[in-house]
């Protein structure tokens, strides 16, 4: 059976899905889609309108959690902890990372410094409180790559971006979530989960919001 990703370029939520499936060593065939102009094949099997959606032969399985399991429960080289409380406590830190996306997202659109400045403080106090969390690493779970990895892999490549524009110091005096940071900057398979022109893409999405990010990089 051969897996089929349909993928955005820019989605961190299909990272997750390209981290978990080369973690795994599954190979898939991938096929990038504009979202802003979704083919109808695409809406018949993406009752959200989103990516990523996984095709196996016959069934379409579509949410982001829903594919790390089902590759969780189908493919080997699992990347959940086997302790049942652990592996529950790392779904809930996964959820934890859902909410920084949201915060990130924020984070660009935000229209007015004011708001700006509310959506930073929102980030910031969040990775705080994740630095307390974390052990020595170079992980989540210390020396084990695991889907809390696959899923903050996509969050902290923000920052590669965020960091051309300015320091908004929202990792500063973290130091935990920095070593975390760069050990998953530096893994193979978050490396290879977007093409080379990631940042020159996510860079010129930024630009195009009617955003105060977007006049930031405009200064």
């Amino acid at each position: 059976m051969t897996l089929h990703l349909i993928s955005h370029n820019l989605c961190p939520y299909v990272q997750r899905a390209v981290i978990s499936l080369t973690e795994k060593d599954v190979p898939f065939e991938r096929t990038m889609i504009d979202l802003a102009n979704k083919p109808d094949w695409f809406n018949a099997i993406s009752p959200l309108g989103k990516t990523p959606v996984l095709k196996t032969e016959d069934t379409a399985i579509f949410e982001s959690s829903v594919i790390l399991e089902y590759l969780e429960e189908t493919q080997p080289n699992p990347l959940h902890p086997s302790d049942p409380l652990k592996r529950a406590q790392n779904r809930a830190w996964m959820e934890f990372g859902t909410a920084i996306l949201n915060d990130i997202a924020g984070f660009y659109s935000a229209k007015d410094a004011g708001n700006f400045a509310a959506k930073t403080k929102n980030l910031s106090d969040k990775f705080a409180r994740l630095e307390t969390e974390l052990g020595d690493g170079p992980f989540f779970n210390g020396t084990e790559f695991t889907l809390v990895d696959t899923v903050f892999g996509p969050v902290f490549r923000y920052f590669d971006v965020f960091d051309q524009i300015k320091d908004f110091s929202i990792l500063a005096d973290k130091p935990k979530v920095q070593a975390w940071r760069k050990a998953l900057a530096n893994h193979p398979s978050v490396i290879t989960a977007v093409d080379p022109d990631y940042n020159a893409l996510l860079l010129a999405f930024l630009k195009k919001r009617d955003a105060h990010l977007s006049r930031l990089i405009a200064a």
